[in-house]
């Protein structure tokens, strides 16, 4: 589902910051390469990514679901001197994609990927969180959320992706699709629970803003 047109998106996008070099790079190697291209978070979301990093100036990043590490380095742009970034992601295919445009950026040596199952992984971090971007599998954004909120500094931000799913949040349910249930849950979950408040804003797949209190 396209939430505005075609034409809309790209005045959108050519009237947002340029796309950086090295993402511009990532971007074109990751669809000539990668399976699931649409994946990307792409040039506007990334450039919404690095501006609420930007306003956040967070010194701890955690993004759940590294794909080709586009969004990261968006992230990594808001962060702190001294600042690190930890990306979990469980597809090892991808894991020397990432770190090749890593240590290309500016960022190396702040960011780590991390390879396995984010819920095994999170626990053993042992840092607190300013800044957590979810865009994983949409099973686990509820376990996710429950880990991450005890984590997070007071007024942390966590960014989720892929929260209107296409439209299909506001279709019948088919009780075959977890993916979508979950969702729906999650919406309604972030926007009820009193340690947070929420707004979710229709960029792209819909990208929902949750500040800790």
């Amino acid at each position: 589902m396209h939430f505005i047109s075609d034409e809309l998106e790209d005045y959108v996008a050519n009237h947002s910051q340029k796309e950086p070099e090295l993402l511009a790079k990532l971007n074109t190697e990751t669809h000539q390469k990668i399976l699931q291209p649409r994946m990307l978070s792409g040039h506007f979301q990334g450039r919404v990514l690095s501006m609420l990093s930007k306003i956040i100036n967070p010194k701890n990043i955690l993004e759940i679901g590294t794909y080709t590490g586009y969004a990261a380095l968006c992230l990594a742009e808001g962060m702190q001197k001294d600042g690190f970034l930890d990306t979990i992601d469980i597809n090892e295919e991808l894991f020397d994609f990432q770190q090749k445009y890593f240590e290309a950026s500016e960022y190396a040596g702040q960011i780590k990927g991390h390879l396995g199952d984010a819920l095994e992984i999170i626990p053993t971090l042992n840092k607190k969180f300013d800044l957590v971007f979810i865009d994983a599998d949409k099973e686990n954004y509820i376990n996710y959320f429950n880990m991450i909120v005890p984590m997070m500094n007071p007024g942390g931000i966590i960014l989720s992706d892929n929260v209107l799913w296409s439209g299909k949040v506001l279709e019948e349910l088919n009780a075959k699709d977890l993916s979508t249930k979950i969702l729906i849950e999650y919406n309604k979950l972030v926007n009820e629970d009193e340690r947070v408040e929420t707004v979710l804003l229709p960029i792209r797949d819909g990208l929902t803003v949750t500040r800790v209190k």
